[in-house]
């Protein structure tokens, strides 16, 4: 990795930087070739869905085996799309954590591979970084200080973005926002993934049919909970069923939706205005419900904030996002070596310097 170190000065002068990026957090193999941090040369995601359908959610180590078969294609494409070989990268970049352990090893393992085949450097980027930075390949102006919602299955932040870092002002308490979304689907019979599914059909729903509580909105922190949501809305199915009654599941949909994306805009907003900070930003899977961006994007204008969020295959797990995060990392020489590894839980605060 000594020669790849060496070649950072030449590297910080060029015109134009290539990254190749790996992503393989959760159930999408994926590799893109970004361009100086901001233009996308390719972007090749292999979904999983299909495969995991049938269990009703992920199963880690059908993921892993996957992510096998699936990596050397998907670089290869990416490769081919962006015009390019190994030649013409500067680096290559890999999300390792947070995510499913073997999952994560695979793009980790390719990674290093590819670095030291080639004397590239090589950036390890948190898998969030990478959803927030999504939001500078879509809106290549945007620029820090920004608050942004970080909306998964498996994540539920609200953070703040400055010059120097990534500071975590709240987080979910038990289940994320996109694991609600999830199991309130499976608790309807819309199957997997629910997100979509429940935005699909609650666009033919009455979002005040039923009234579900708004967990912690009224809470003076930037804490999220949505447990209690998910159980108030099983129970009301359960009770429904005990009388021998059918829910009306669009209506039912649409209740549940607007409940939890109330709550995540009215935090979003209150957090920007306490931190004077003009911009809010949505990122990650959830970013994509139809609700939650035309929500946020009419609260922003009424108090006179910016919103912003990438388009929808920016905002599920992508390669992209990582090479976009890795490429300030690359330009202030922060690289890894072989020791390199997954980490399931790694912390923002393991990776990022906060303001």
């Amino acid at each position: 990795m000594e020669r790849a170190r060496r070649k950072l000065p030449a590297i910080m002068q060029k015109e134009n930087v290539n990254i190749l990026a790996l992503e393989s957090s959760c159930d999408e193999t994926a590799a893109a070739v970004i361009q100086n941090g901001r233009t996308i040369l390719s972007n090749v995601i292999d979904s999983q869905i299909a495969l995991h359908q049938p269990y009703g959610g992920v199963v880690p180590e059908i993921a892993s085996r996957q992510h096998v078969l699936a990596m050397e294609r998907v670089i290869a494409a990416a490769l081919q799309e962006a015009g390019l070989d190994f030649d013409g990268l500067d680096a290559v970049s890999v999300a390792y954590g947070p995510g499913l352990v073997g999952a994560l090893l695979v793009s980790v393992s390719a990674a290093k591979a590819i670095a030291f085949a080639h004397d590239l450097p090589l950036i390890g980027v948190h898998h969030i970084e990478g959803h927030i930075s999504a939001n500078y390949l879509a809106h290549p102006d945007l620029s820090a200080p920004f608050v942004c919602l970080v909306a998964s299955g498996g994540h539920s932040h609200l953070v703040k973005v400055t010059k120097g870092g990534i500071l975590t002002l709240g987080a979910t308490r038990d289940d994320a926002v996109g694991e609600a979304f999830d199991k309130v689907a499976r608790a309807l019979g819309l199957g997997y993934p629910g997100g979509p599914l429940i935005d699909k059909i609650a666009k033919e729903g009455n979002p005040d049919a039923f009234h579900f509580p708004r967990v912690m909105m009224e809470e003076d922190n930037d804490d999220f909970s949505f447990s209690g949501l998910k159980t108030a809305v099983i129970n009301f199915l359960h009770n429904l069923s005990q009388k021998g009654e059918q829910p009306d599941v669009a209506d039912l949909a649409a209740s549940f939706q607007k409940a939890a994306v109330e709550v995540l805009v009215a935090k979003t907003i209150r957090a920007a205005k306490r931190e004077g900070i003009g911009i809010v930003a949505l990122a990650g899977g959830v970013a994509s419900n139809s609700l939650l961006r035309e929500t946020l994007q009419h609260a922003a204008l009424a108090n006179g904030l910016r919103a912003v969020y990438p388009p929808p295959v920016l905002c599920t797990d992508n390669a992209a996002m990582g090479g976009c995060a890795a490429y300030p990392h690359l330009m202030r020489g922060e690289l890894m070596d072989m020791t390199l590894n997954a980490v399931p839980d790694l912390q923002l605060a393991e990776r990022l310097g906060n303001d």
